[in-house]
């Protein structure tokens, strides 16, 4: 019966074979593909199509578009959005470094130290905001209440024009800090030891072994953070959304001095219901995400040999 099993095997051609385990990969792949088109590929056609269509009525039109370029409250949307990004990236990735850089020194217990930098980046967006929110509350808030011990005045941290934006970027950068720690991290355990044994012979200081050694290997993880923090920064909704609305006041307050894009796109479309004029903000928002990160990684993406 062995046999007459080996010989049956034998005679399966290897093209059918190799056909049969064609179709069951792509019968495995089949579901997340259809998953992605559906949720991906489709609404971001749909989207695009839409920005080219008047609000009332059929037809092709590019006045979603003029009425964009011209619109105050979106440039204001773009210079806020812009605002996040020079604010946070860089003092996040900063952070972070320092963070690992101490970390990676600490002997014991350096798991406890790396769960509670990074706990917050895992904690709901929106848990984080409002207990931000409480603590900016100018009447009841811990940041008042601190403040007054120290007799300084009270602030309107979410009311000033002056202090709500660096409000919402605190929140962004204490949040995401963690995230930036720990991938730094990973990159400080990929660089050579021998490097700096070899720096160390040849008389090199701790200060010089870090601009010559440590942050030219580092070039792909400050790449890949710097890219994926400035997409998220650029595409910053829940915290604005939290901190900011209430009270029978849209998101992006006081005097739209904390709105950006999303923020902005949100209200064109689920407030104000005009879904064809939001399709064209998410367009140009998103041609402004691709020219940014192509220019990222042309600028900042080196090669660093040793």
């Amino acid at each position: 019966m062995i046999k007459s099993t080996i010989e049956k095997s034998r005679k399966i051609h290897p093209l059918k074979l190799k056909t049969k385990q064609t179709l069951v990969a792509y019968s495995f792949l089949t579901i997340p593909l259809l998953f992605f088109l559906c949720i991906r590929i489709f609404p971001t056609l749909y989207s695009f199509s839409m920005s080219f269509s008047p609000q009332y009525g059929v037809g092709f039109t590019v006045e979603n578009y003029q009425k964009l370029f011209k619109d105050h409250f979106f440039w204001q949307a773009v210079w806020n959005t812009l605002k996040y990004v020079i604010i946070t990236v860089p003092i996040q990735m900063a952070l972070g470094l320092l963070l690992a850089l101490a970390i990676k020194r600490i002997q014991h217990f350096r798991w406890f130290y790396r769960m509670i930098y990074f706990l917050p980046y895992i904690t709901s967006i929106v848990a984080v905001s409002w207990v931000w929110r409480l603590m900016f509350d100018p009447n009841t808030g811990f940041l008042n209440a601190f403040f007054g011990i120290l007799h300084i005045p009270p602030q309107n941290w979410l009311s000033d024009p002056k202090e709500a934006l660096l409000c919402i970027s605190t929140v962004m950068i204490w949040q995401s800090m963690g995230f930036s720690m720990l991938i730094f991290m990973a990159g400080l355990e990929g660089i050579p030891k021998h490097l700096y044994e070899a720096a160390q012979i040849d008389g090199a200081g701790k200060g010089k072994m870090f601009w010559k050694i440590t942050l030219p290997l580092l070039n792909p993880t400050i790449v890949f953070l710097a890219v994926t923090g400035v997409i998220q920064a650029l595409q910053t909704f829940t915290q604005i959304q939290n901190l900011t609305a209430g009270s029978g006041s849209n998101a992006g307050g006081p005097l739209h001095c904390t709105i950006s894009i999303v923020v902005y796109m949100y209200q064109n479309a689920f407030q104000d219901f005009n879904m064809q004029y939001a399709s064209a903000v998410a367009v140009v928002l998103f041609i402004f995400i691709l020219l940014v990160t192509l220019l990222q990684l042309r600028v900042l993406n080196k090669n660093i040999e040793y």
